[in-house]
């Protein structure tokens, strides 16, 4: 088996790069891509594992984008050495979320829900900090029951303190990913929120753009959506990826590490036939 999607502690996952790699290797995944968001800090921790316990890893990123609507997340696959507009890019990226968490923290305790930025960075010192994390320390003080219940008071877009969170240019992403070595490949375009008439030219525009594939099977759509994505993927000219997109059993139950839409086994042929034939 084979997973290019996967979250660490360097991000929003639960396990750190070391324990996902050799989690991997006792679920029989022989190759791991780790792809945290809007960082790279765990990838060196993750190929030292890797080398320790036979598992190839992928080194990755995945780009939060811009976009008028939805989520459009950009995954960055076979990374080498960052290069400098990777670099500038984090940098923006750190400098604008830490601005939105300072917010987001502030407006919770105008609100009188009892946490702060501080303990959050101290609960979570080597994280990109994020929403999941505003969550996650909600749910252990038991200002909510589950993770979820946060997101939907509080944190989801809608509720009184959420606060908008700035991503980065698509094409600045395209170019620092491939200027990295890496591979740009749209992930799990049904979280777009585009209808199946608007979507295809979206993703011509992403492909003419300089984006290489699309993970066409993601667990957070249906099989039948994912290959209806399949389809016209390789009707536009990408390559097809399959993901798990997986963080933790505590932190998304429904996502297993290795299986995909449909609770599926992601085959290797998703590496070996796809990813490897197009990485520098």
């Amino acid at each position: 088996m084979v997973d290019l999607h996967t979250h660490t502690t360097a991000s929003d996952g639960q396990y750190t790069p070391a324990e996902l790699v050799k989690k991997a290797s006792e679920h029989n995944i022989k190759v791991l891509a780790i792809t945290d968001h809007d960082t790279i800090n765990g990838l060196e921790e993750a190929k030292a594992a890797g080398d320790e316990f036979g598992v190839k890893i992928i080194p990755g990123i995945e780009i939060n984008i811009t976009a008028p609507r939805g989520e459009f997340h950009l995954l960055g696959l076979g990374l080498k050495e960052p290069s400098s507009s990777m670099k500038e890019i984090l940098s923006k990226v750190d400098y604008t979320r830490e601005i939105r968490n300072k917010e987001m923290a502030a407006k919770l305790q105008e609100g009188g829900i009892d946490i702060t930025y501080d303990e959050i960075l101290h609960r979570f010192p080597n994280s990109m900090i994020g929403r999941p994390h505003f969550a996650q320390i909600m749910q252990e003080k038991k200002i909510v029951q589950t993770r979820q219940k946060a997101f939907d008071l509080y944190l989801a877009k809608g509720t009184p303190y959420y606060i908008e969170r700035i991503g980065s240019n698509l094409d600045e992403a395209i170019i620092a990913i491939k200027e990295s070595g890496g591979i740009p490949v749209v992930a799990h375009p049904m979280s777009l929120y585009l209808s199946w008439g608007k979507l295809p030219d979206m993703l011509k525009d992403c492909y003419d753009k300089g984006v290489v594939g699309i993970e066409a099977f993601h667990p957070g759509a249906r099989v039948t959506e994912c290959l209806r994505l399949e389809e016209l993927g390789r009707k536009i000219g990408f390559i097809i990826t399959a993901g798990s997109d997986f963080h933790g059993e505590k932190i998304r139950a429904d996502r297993k590490l290795g299986h995909t839409c449909g609770g599926k086994k992601i085959d290797d042929k998703y590496y070996f036939e796809e990813l490897l034939r197009v990485l520098p």
